[in-house]
C-alpha cells in the first residue's frame, strides 16, 4: 500500500514512517501542510496520515482543499487536538478516521490497513480460520477444534474482529468502536464481560489462553494455538 504521513514533528514523523516501512508499505511524507497538499494532488495513494497542526497550511484546510477538488483518498487524522469537538470538526472537513496522539503503533497500522482497503475490491469471504479456531461468516457457525461454540451476537462481532487481525494486539477502543460502533467510554466494561464470556466458553474445551490480555494495550487472539 502506497501511502502519505504529512507529520511536521521528526519524531513522530520517523516513529510512523519507519513503522510503516518495516510492514511493507511504500511511504512518502511531508513536513508541512503547502508541501502534503501538492504531493497529495498529483500523486496516487490509498491513504493519507494527517497531522492537523502543520506549518505553511493547518490540516483542515489541506483535507477541505482536497475534497473541494474531488480527491476521495481516505484521510486518518492524527492530532494531539483530543477533544470531541476537535474531532468532529476533523471528520466534517473531511476525514475518514481520527486518532489522537499518543497512540500506539499497532492501533494505528490496524486503522490505516482497514481504511486503506477501503477502495480496494475484495472477494466475498466465506469463512475465516485461525488455527483450531473456524467461522462461517453466512452461517454464523463458530467451532474450535471440532466443538461448536454457540456465540451471542456481541460475542461472535467481537470473535469475527479478533480472527480478522490475529496475532495483533487490538485496543479495548478500538474493539469498542468496531463492534458497538460508537466511541468508547472508559468508566464501562463491557469489553471485558464479553471477552470473559468467550474465554469460558473456550475453556471448556481446554483453549482459555487463546485470548491473551496484553496489560494496557489490550487483547490478542492467538495464532499459534
Amino acid at each position: 500500500m502506497r501511502i502519505l504521513i504529512v507529520e511536521d514533528d521528526a519524531t513522530t514523523l520517523k516513529y510512523v514512517t519507519d513503522g510503516f516501512v518495516a510492514q511493507g508499505f511504500d511511504v512518502e511524507s511531508a513536513t508541512d501542510g503547502q508541501s502534503g497538499l501538492t504531493l497529495a494532488k498529483h500523486n496516487q495513494y490509498e491513504l493519507i496520515i494527517l497531522d492537523r497542526m502543520l506549518p505553511k497550511l493547518d490540516g483542515l484546510t489541506l483535507l477541505s482543499a482536497l475534497r473541494n477538488c474531488g480527491n476521495t483518498t481516505p484521510v486518518l487524522i492524527l492530532s494531539a487536538l483530543s477533544h470531541v469537538d476537535e474531532r468532529i470538526k476533523g471528520l466534517r472537513a473531511g476525514g475518514d478516521d481520527y486518532m489522537t496522539k499518543p497512540f500506539a503503533f499497532d492501533e494505528l497500522l490496524v486503522r490505516a490497513e482497514k481504511l486503506g482497503q477501503r477502495n480496494v475490491p475484495q472477494p466475498a469471504q466465506t469463512d475465516l480460520t485461525v488455527g483450531s479456531l473456524n467461522m462461517e461468516l453466512l452461517t454464523r457457525k463458530v467451532t474450535l477444534d471440532g466443538h461448536e461454540l454457540m456465540l451471542q451476537p456481541k460475542e461472535f462481532q467481537l470473535l469475527k474482529y479478533l480472527m480478522e487481525h490475529p496475532n495483533k494486539v487490538i485496543s479495548r477502543t478500538l474493539l469498542f468502536e468496531a463492534v458497538w460502533d460508537y466511541h468508547f467510554d472508559p468508566r464501562t466494561n463491557v469489553i471485558d464481560v464479553h471477552i470473559a464470556k468467550l474465554r469460558r466458553k473456550f475453556e471448556e474445551i481446554g483453549y482459555g489462553e487463546l485470548i491473551e490480555t496484553v496489560r494496557g494495550a489490550g487483547y490478542r487472539l492467538c495464532k499459534g494455538h
